[in-house]
């Protein structure tokens, strides 16, 4: 461990807490009793900065950590709070740019506040708040009034230059309970209903004055031909394309494929270096029973990323959908009424005011009336410019999202957390089924490396997606836009999601229809399905909605099959044994080779670099003799010193662009499998 930078001793009192209940703005109404903190707390920080923390219990533990984080992002934690309580446009204004990077949704003010009054109610998380472990609970408690102690530090005067942004604000809340279990929610929907915040948040049924005709939905070919013709330069956004715009690569390594006969975990998990998506790594210690050291995000008081002695694991984005699409028929004289099991029904509606900062300073209001079907929110939702689910006449179409639903999020991770095996690890992730949108790999000391993609799937089988039955209207386009969503007729009882016998909660797969995988070499996982975790034992037989199967792997994760299999093959040119030690796996995880050189620079060479110039896509002629030299010389890899890798890859992101009909089609990025 690196030298103690500083020793913060807390001087401990029962603290009342205050604050404003979650949707309403008055930030010094109480929410809830007194917080028992008198008990031994210690924060450490190394000279990284990193803290290190012991407590006798978790709210204890909760409070250390709620202090620490606050101490070093007070103002990143204080306005996600106004965000998810709807409070932006009151303070911010109502045109400002909202952005969840972590899943690639971009809206303004208004929109969120909308979005988010409607979402994060009251009613949406209780059942998280009921039916959370005590520790849970305890540690969510500590951490409010931790986080109060260092805001009222700085309300009196504390801690001089800190915080500049927002240690005047009239928006520095004092955070309450229910801001905990927001921020959950949020956690839990962010592969899901928050993907959506501008089309849910604008959902507005068609003005029906008798004489419009009923319009249906569109018809599909006219739609994907619509849809080809837009998104020609253009990515489908997560999580159609089932990938995020970054990645995150892990590999379990089991006591076969190490020198030390020691198991070996890596992970590196990409998720954006901004706002409270971002990884915080402590060290925390409970009682004598807990002790464990990893990354979470803000927010949240417990390792969701992390290694004790006894086990340790990661986690990378999974491809499995956690949501479905419901098309309604509509009622011809009421839009607002949707057919199901032989009757129209109304739609719940909530009428929603939002405060807005004008531009002369005045506080005006905004007003929507929000809709809901039985299965969740009204949306909308266009790609590239082309409407694809609209609110008509005839049909409208609506979103039901399994994580909106997970009560076990959090005791998900406080029980891995609690852990005192790796087989104590995977009994927890199968027996919980909380973890809400991740691959996670495992190993332990001299254990196997163990894979799940163990997580809340809504539990619509193949039968059911692709049947007669069951399909929409849309269901053409949906298979060609986002294989392996449904998008499902809901109107029909039948179509509703299924259960499981071993599930524990109604809606979703149990752990005998996810993916797992335990080998005594090694698993890997860069962000592609679970099909070819390991390829000698490909993963095969699931529902479409968790992932694909038998198809080409990205280049990112055949290139992470092939460091493994090349060192354990003794290829990859770093000689002694042919396993990992902790040199060599630093070697091969910071190699920045790229399997789109290694199968394709060759042939670019060839084919162009021998014609001179090219046309630019303006028409005009580029000379390339200089930019083919510095290819021919260039070392392959992204590395600093490298000169080259920038040409390379501006070109390679052109490529997947290029006609069928071009010559280099070979070149584009859907190449064979690893088999």
């Amino acid at each position: 461990m690196a030298p103690i930078k500083y020793l913060l001793p807390f001087a401990l009192a029962p603290l009342l807490l205050t604050g404003c209940p979650g949707n309403d703005s008055s930030p010094d109404k109480p929410e809830q009793d007194d917080v028992d903190i008198s008990q031994s707390i210690e924060l450490r920080r190394t000279s990284f900065g990193i803290p290190h923390i012991e407590a006798d219990n978790f709210a204890g533990m909760g409070y250390a950590y709620g202090y620490a984080q606050a101490e070093d992002n007070l103002c990143l934690i204080a306005e996600d709070t106004l965000t998810i309580r709807g409070l932006r446009s009151r303070y911010f204004g109502p045109d400002g740019t909202y952005r969840i990077p972590s899943n690639g949704a971009e809206t303004n003010n208004l929109n969120a506040d909308f979005f988010w009054k409607v979402t994060a109610t009251d009613d949406a998380i209780r059942p998280l708040r009921e039916n959370s472990d005590p520790e849970a609970v305890a540690a969510s408690a500590g951490y409010v009034a931790g986080f109060n102690r260092y805001r009222a530090e700085i309300q009196a005067g504390q801690h001089p230059g800190r915080h500049q942004r927002c240690r005047d604000a009239d928006w520095l809340f004092a955070l309450e309970e229910s801001d905990m279990y927001r921020r959950y929610l949020r956690l839990a929907v962010l592969a899901s209903s928050s993907v959506f915040v501008e089309g849910i948040a604008n959902a507005q049924p068609p003005v029906n004055d008798g004489t419009a005709p009923t319009v249906s939905a569109p018809d599909p070919d006219q739609l994907l031909s619509e849809l080809a013709r837009e998104d020609e330069d253009s990515t489908l956004p997560f999580p159609f394309n089932r990938e995020l715009p970054f990645g995150s690569n892990m590999y379990g390594l089991s006591s076969e494929a190490s020198t030390t006969g020691e198991s070996i975990l890596f992970g590196n998990p990409h998720f954006p270096w901004e706002k409270t998506e971002r990884l915080y790594l402590a060290h925390l210690k409970v009682g004598d029973h807990t002790e464990i050291m990893g990354a979470s995000l803000y927010g949240l008081p417990a390792v969701l990323i992390g290694f004790n002695e006894h086990f340790a694991w990661s986690h990378t984005v999974s491809t499995a959908y956690r949501f479905t699409f419901y098309e309604l028929t509509l009622n011809p004289a009421d839009p607002t009424q949707y057919l199901y099991d032989g009757e129209f029904v109304d739609m719940a509606q909530q009428d929603v005011t939002i405060e807005v900062l004008e531009e002369d300073g005045s506080v005006g209001v905004r007003n929507r009336t929000l809709y809901r079907s039985q299965y969740g929110p009204m949306l909308t939702f266009e790609v590239s410019g082309v409407p694809v689910l609209n609110w008509s006449s005839g049909k409208a179409y609506t979103l039901r999202d399994a994580n909106a639903e997970n009560d076990r999020l959090l005791n998900q991770f406080f029980r891995w957390n609690q852990a005192n095996s790796l087989e104590e690890f995977i009994d927890v992730h199968a027996s919980v089924l909380g973890v809400p949108w991740v691959n996670t790999i495992a190993t332990g000391p001299g254990q196997q490396a163990y894979y799940g993609d163990v997580t809340v799937v809504p539990n619509v089988p193949d039968a059911k997606a692709e049947g007669a039955t069951c399909g929409s209207s849309l269901s053409p386009v949906f298979s060609q836009l986002a294989p392996g969503l449904p998008i499902l007729d809901g109107s029909k009882p039948e179509c509703q999601w299924e259960t499981d016998a071993d599930a524990p909660a109604a809606g979703i797969f149990g752990p005998g229809n996810l993916p797992t995988l335990r080998r005594d070499d090694w698993v890997h996982n860069c962000n592609d399905s679970y099909w070819a975790t390991n390829p000698k034992s490909p993963i095969t037989g699931f529902a479409a909605i968790i992932g694909d199967e038998e198809t080409p792997r990205t280049l990112r994760t055949r290139k992470c099959m092939q460091q493994v299999i090349q060192r354990l093959d003794g290829s990859d040119g770093l000689g002694g044994s042919q396993d990992f030690d902790l040199a060599r796996l630093q070697s091969v995880v910071l190699d920045s080779s790229l399997m789109s050189e290694q199968l394709a620079r060759e042939d670019v060479l060839k084919a162009y670099c021998g014609v001179g110039s090219l046309e630019s896509s303006q028409g005009a002629p580029v000379d390339i003799v200089k930019a083919c030299k510095v290819l021919q010389q260039w070392d392959g890899t992204h590395n600093l010193d490298s000169r080259g890798g920038h040409i390379w890859r501006e070109f390679w992101r052109s490529v997947s662009a290029l006609a069928d009909s071009s010559p280099d089609k070979c070149l584009r990025r859907s190449m064979p499998a690893i088999r």
